[in-house]
């Protein structure tokens, strides 16, 4: 669960508040009913859904969300996996009283760190990387996954060279994010073409 924690902190804190969810809701979908992980991703689930929508102008969802996202971290240790809880439920009863503090919204600590991508390596980066992908508008998921799958070959191979430098720089570089997933989209499509042309000579 921790590169998967670290990449939705790291997504919450760059203002994606929607999308960090999507680091979570695989590992929060196999985890056990009631458990106190699956309480704990389910309550950090609803805190930046909760955020998202007060952001948005629903104060009515943002208030329900975080009145359901405090329940379900109450009773969780106040630095539960690192998180600092104490400070989550704080912000979650002053946004049930005031939704318009989601203005300025509570940066999210991870074992006394407020993470950033700039924070997180290879592997909670490309949690990151296909998190985006997948939540954010324009662009290909299954195109980021195999640059991801590429840059987990070089990485094998100690040669952290191409793919893995273009993975970091998708998911750090968010102002140039859509050029860099045009080279990336570019190198994917050479790489599998050799693929491909590699697999056609021994059919």
């Amino acid at each position: 669960m921790d590169d998967s924690l670290r990449a939705g902190v790291a997504i919450y804190n760059a203002g994606a508040y929607r999308a960090a969810h999507g680091a979570w809701e695989a590992k929060w979908l196999a985890l056990e009913r009631g458990g106190d992980d699956e309480r704990f991703l389910h309550g950090l689930i609803q805190f930046t859904a909760a955020v998202h929508h007060a952001r948005d102008g629903n104060d009515s969802g943002a208030v329900g969300l975080a009145r359901s996202a405090r329940e379900y971290l109450d009773g969780l240790a106040d630095d539960y996996r690192g998180v600092d809880l104490a400070e989550v439920r704080a912000f979650l009863s002053r946004l049930e009283a005031d939704p318009t503090i989601a203005d300025d919204p509570l940066a999210l600590r991870l074992d006394g760190q407020v993470v950033t991508y700039d924070d997180l390596d290879f592997d909670a980066v490309a949690v990151a990387a296909e998190t985006l992908a997948e939540e954010l508008d324009g662009y290909e998921v299954d195109v980021v996954a195999d640059a991801v799958e590429y840059a987990r070959e070089e990485v094998a191979d100690g040669a952290q060279t191409q793919f893995t430098a273009m993975v970091f720089d998708f998911v750090r570089n968010e102002a140039q994010r859509r050029l860099v997933f045009q080279r990336l989209s570019e190198h994917v499509r050479r790489r599998r073409r050799r693929e491909d042309d590699v697999s056609d000579l021994f059919e």
